[in-house]
């Protein structure tokens, strides 16, 4: 599979589930410079909550009946991070985009340094209206 069919088949899954789930503050695709040729994907969702392992294992069945396992083993891993955590909130500002695709090289996120990387969604969640 190559990068642009990769990255298109993230951005239809990522469409799909925030469809089913709610909206994502971000669903990223990372190439960490000491991990060529793999990818982590990066989900950062309200609904998400606290169990990370149980959102991971969600990902994984997605991923596995969407994309294949092709697409599971061009990861190298699922990180599921707060919305409300500090850089996550700096990516949202920096880059605003929903269901498409920012194409970022040779940069440093989360103390990462990214040789690649594709932000698909990338927005601060809606506060929920009050009752």
């Amino acid at each position: 599979m190559t990068v642009p069919e990769l990255t298109e088949k993230f951005a239809e899954l990522e469409s799909h589930i925030a469809e089913e789930k709610g909206p994502f503050a971000l669903f990223a695709l990372f190439m960490r410079e000491d991990a060529p040729d793999r990818w982590d994907l990066i989900v950062s969702a309200p609904w998400a909550g606290d169990d990370k392992r149980s959102v991971v294992d969600y990902f994984v069945s997605q991923i596995k009946s969407r994309l294949g396992e092709q697409g599971l083993t061009s990861l190298s891993r699922i990180v599921v991070i707060d919305p409300q955590d500090a850089a996550v909130q700096a990516l949202n500002r920096a880059i605003q985009i929903e269901h498409g695709r920012v194409e970022v090289r040779d940069s440093n996120f989360f103390g990462l340094t990214v040789k690649h990387a594709y932000i698909i969604t990338s927005q601060r969640p809606q506060a929920p209206a009050a009752a």
